[in-house]
């Protein structure tokens, strides 16, 4: 186990597996940093003690009917004439700690223009100010930073001082990453420079629980009445408030006040990664692929037994959270994720998710939404998909086309010329017409000029050394195209 004392001068001194590790430290981030190490001593404490799988496998059983409620049940009552109570018991979470490198882009992914020029940020602003000023009131919006994305995100907060959204941050902890072979931290000091820059990490969204009451934000706000947080990815388009949940939370008479909801949707082939809810131990639980033993990875993945997925968009009560915290139940599976450095040193980082926590709250509930309310930007793919005319953007919320005859939303697969934002949108003068698209699939180098419509299956495939444009004003409909096509300017 982890211990630690501090030292006269600028020093921490950490005892692991009889090894000591002295890191060096300013005074000015030791309160910080003290509350990182003491959560990071627990954590490790845990996964010292955790042996074999998280769950036995038979002991699994699917939630009880009435654990995961339909939407439609949920949205058939009626909303009382004033929600203004309500929404001021509401406080919108966003996690923030991300950054877009997997999209080609430097600094947080927040900060990623995702539609007519506006960032994820713009748009979650713009969707918590029309609430505040279509009923009149105070729902504030806390960002959870991290490490890698507090800096940029304060400085562009400024540009929302005069919108009608109070802004409060927050940074998950800092953690240190650990030698797989060892098992002793890979960091020297306690600096994010030079040999440090890549030996810390954010340890996922499970820590928010400890971030949040340490900053002493959650306690601010239950003061100021708040009762419920809403929590997301930021870069989920799809994850708005929701009237209808918020009622039905908020309504509940006191005794069988439910204090966490997860919302889930359907799975689809798409999904088969995604963690799913179960009944184990009589208490409903998050159950992640990472925590399936190897034989049984098939099964989870099936669509006919496990139907349904985890979208991480969370209402949880703000005093559950508290009492959690001080009487220290929070309990949450660790994620154990190995990564390699720079340099070639294998190192592993120990995880949680906000969403295992849901076994230690009362009266816990899935609802299972509609597939519109899972819209995340992960890839390219995902963003020529909401930067099309498929949606519609009205106050900071993307909604489907009325003229799109089917809701489901089409299949894109953009090859690896697209990977990165900068060059995708080099090779599109203009955003096809995608009403009517079902599955796309694009690879090589392929430019798309003008107004064009893309309609049914359409595969273009340029071969290595191959260069294809797509005239302007083309209409694609159930159509491959390959070899080489150029058009040059005369």
């Amino acid at each position: 186990a982890w211990s630690d004392r501090s030292l006269p001068g600028q020093e921490f001194v950490l005892v692991c597996l009889d090894h000591v590790v002295v890191l060096t430290y300013t005074p000015c981030v030791f309160q910080v940093s003290k509350k990182d190490f003491d959560g990071f001593k627990k954590l490790f404490h845990r996964f010292l003690q955790v042996e074999g799988p998280s769950v036995d496998w038979p002991k699994i059983h699917r939630p009880p009917e009435d654990s995961i409620q339909p939407y439609d049940k949920i949205a058939a009552l009626p909303l009382p004439d004033s929600l203004a109570d309500s929404l001021n018991k509401l406080v919108v979470v966003k996690l923030n700690g991300g950054l877009g490198t997997s999209m080609g882009c430097k600094g947080p992914k927040s900060l990623i223009s995702v539609r007519n020029e506006n960032t994820f940020l713009d748009l979650t602003v713009q969707q918590i100010e029309h609430l505040n000023k279509k009923y009149n009131t105070d729902v504030p919006l806390v960002l959870m930073n991290s490490f890698n994305t507090d800096e940029d995100t304060k400085k562009i907060l400024q540009k929302y001082t005069h919108h009608r959204v109070k802004i409060h941050t927050f940074n998950q902890s800092r953690y240190p990453r650990i030698n797989k072979e060892s098992l002793l931290p890979v960091a020297t000091d306690i600096g994010m420079t030079g040999e440090n820059a890549d030996v810390w990490y954010p340890p996922g969204h499970g820590d928010i629980y400890a971030s949040f009451y340490n900053s002493g934000l959650l306690d601010q706000l239950i003061t100021e009445g708040k009762e419920y947080i809403f929590v997301s990815n930021i870069d989920n388009l799809g994850a708005t408030v929701d009237l209808n949940i918020l009622h039905h939370l908020v309504s509940q008479p006191n005794g069988k006040r439910c204090e966490f909801i997860m919302e889930v949707t359907d799975k689809t082939r798409a999904d088969v990664k995604g963690g799913t809810l179960i009944q184990y131990d009589n208490k409903l639980r998050l159950l992640e692929i990472a925590q399936v033993p190897k034989a049984h990875v098939d099964e989870f993945k099936s669509v006919t037994k496990f139907k349904i997925f985890n979208t991480n968009n969370l209402w949880i009560s703000l005093g559950a959270i508290k009492r959690l915290q001080e009487q220290n139940a929070m309990d949450m599976e660790i994620i154990v994720n190995p990564k390699t450095l720079d340099g070639g040193q294998n190192v592993i980082q120990l995880e949680t998710a906000v969403g295992a926590a849901i076994k230690s709250f009362d009266n816990a509930l899935g609802i299972n939404v509609p597939r519109s309310r899972f819209l995340p930007v992960k890839t390219v793919s995902d963003l020529l998909l909401v930067m099309s005319n498929l949606y519609s953007l009205e106050a900071g919320s993307l909604t489907m086309s009325q003229k799109r005859e089917f809701p489901t939303t089409p299949h894109v697969k953009l090859g690896s010329s697209f990977t990165k934002v900068q060059e995708y949108q080099t090779r599109f003068e203009s955003i096809p017409d995608m009403l009517e698209l079902d599955h796309l699939t694009v690879s090589g180098d392929v430019t798309f000029g003008k107004q064009v419509s893309l309609k049914g299956t359409v595969i273009i495939i340029a071969n290595h050394g191959d260069r294809i444009d797509i005239p302007a004003g083309t209409i694609l409909e159930n159509k491959i195209v390959s070899g080489n096509l150029r058009i040059l300017d005369h």
